[in-house]
């Protein structure tokens, strides 16, 4: 784990000098630089939505200091309690606290492009398609995933869970999330990890994350989140009385965007019911993409992409997949948009921060319990991959070896060993 920055304590800035230093306004960055950081991060980002926080982590707090632990933990929590892909709006939300809504929007082409213009190759050539979920390099990469969340989950447990208080709530949450591994059961653990940190936990002066000016106003806020409903309920009535493919498409995609908790590997059934049922994409099509998108990088929501390029829908495939990989992601784009400017004024609300200690340490237990299942009994089936798990630990926690050379070695040995 990188150095504390001088005059932070294990929650936030310290009094004094640090207080100062955190009230300044960080410097912004350009659009340019937010697209090639979220860019190399798509090429190398492999594991899941779990795995993603942890490079982000290692990229954004560590790496190039856009933030602090506190603050970056209070992202995820909120992206945790909004639907959609959780990763993704972290992503986002990075991106407009750097360079404003062009920054989410280049935070997002960054980290998503590669993998839908994999997953859109795939479609054009799926004749010659097959399931790749036992390919070796896969199980080189899994195996890294696991190193990468072990090392997110201890470096955040350090920050975030610094007393027995904390450390038990964390503790808590992953066991209620292991034993009901439910969506709305996390939103739920949430809720009530903010309420034992409002009643419990009151925080002390200059315990919140880094003070940074709203990227946008809450006008425009606003004007984003009715913009997310109106798009929710106007979509189904124009495609019933328009109709029409690309309506079809949108409304499909967008409906499954917004209304997914959890994301990733939630949205799959909901992505079925709209394109298998309707004859749109075969079962055998569908199965095959599933299993490709576990082998690229960056967020699984690109799956989308793969799935407006097979669809039988009469449009061109690549104006499809567009219009299913847009479609899809609008909804998180709207709701970070939405709900940054609130949470950017409620966060300096002593009540808030009291509640915010809580939440913050349910999600080193979200994160505990998403490091057993599914990123460690989805990839560890061996003694030899645990052995191989522990050396990627080792090399990013002790070796300080950068993630990207972590995962290239682990999907070089993990062709080698298959």
């Amino acid at each position: 784990m990188a150095p504390r920055p001088e005059g932070q304590g294990p929650d936030g800035p310290a009094p004094g000098r640090g207080d100062r230093a955190a009230a300044s306004p960080l410097p912004r960055g350009t659009v340019l630089e937010v697209l090639l950081a979220f860019g190399r991060l798509g090429l190398t980002s492999f594991g899941g939505p779990v795995a993603h926080l942890g490079y982000f982590r290692t990229e954004f707090v560590h790496r190039r200091r856009w933030l602090d632990e506190p603050a970056y933990a209070e992202l995820v929590a909120l992206c945790q309690f909004l639907p959609g892909p959780a990763s993704s709006q972290v992503g986002m939300a990075l991106g407009l606290q750097r360079a404003g809504l062009p920054g989410a929007l280049a935070a997002w082409v960054g980290f998503t492009l590669p993998s839908a213009a994999l997953m859109v190759l795939l479609a054009l050539g799926i004749s010659r398609a097959g399931d790749l979920a036992g390919a070796g390099g896969l199980r080189g990469l899994k195996l890294v995933a696991v190193a990468v969340v072990a090392q997110a989950v201890l470096g955040m447990a350090r920050t975030l869970t610094p007393d027995r208080p904390r450390a038990a709530l964390a503790l808590a949450a992953a066991v209620v999330t292991l034993l009901a591994p439910a969506p709305v059961v996390q939103v739920l653990i949430m809720g009530a990890a903010g309420l034992i940190g409002w009643r419990w936990l009151p925080a002390r002066v200059g315990s919140a994350g880094e003070a940074r000016p709203a990227a946008l106003s809450r006008r425009v806020g606003a004007v984003c989140l009715g913009l997310f409903g109106a798009l929710l309920l106007a979509l189904p009535l124009l495609r019933g009385v328009v109709g029409g493919p690309v309506l079809e498409v949108l409304d499909s995609f967008y409906r499954a965007g917004a209304l997914v908790f959890g994301g990733g590997h939630v949205v799959l059934p909901l992505l079925e019911a709209e394109v298998v049922s309707p004859g749109w994409v075969t079962p055998d099509a569908f199965l095959v993409g599933y299993g490709a998108v576990q082998a690229v990088p960056g967020p699984l929501f690109t799956f989308s992409a793969y799935l407006g390029a097979v669809a039988e829908v009469g449009l061109p495939r690549l104006l499809a997949a567009g219009l299913a990989l847009g479609a899809i992601f609008l909804p998180a784009f709207l709701l970070v948009a939405g709900a940054l400017p609130f949470w950017a004024h409620w966060r300096t609300r002593p009540g808030a921060q009291a509640a915010l200690r809580g939440v913050n340490a349910a999600v080193v237990g979200l994160l505990l319990a998403a490091l057993y299942s599914p990123v460690f009994t989805g990839a560890v089936a061996s003694p030899l991959d645990f052995a191989l798990v522990l050396a990627a630990f080792a090399a990013l926690e002790q070796g300080r070896v950068p993630p990207w050379l972590v995962v290239g070695a682990g999907a070089a040995l993990g062709g080698v060993l298959r």
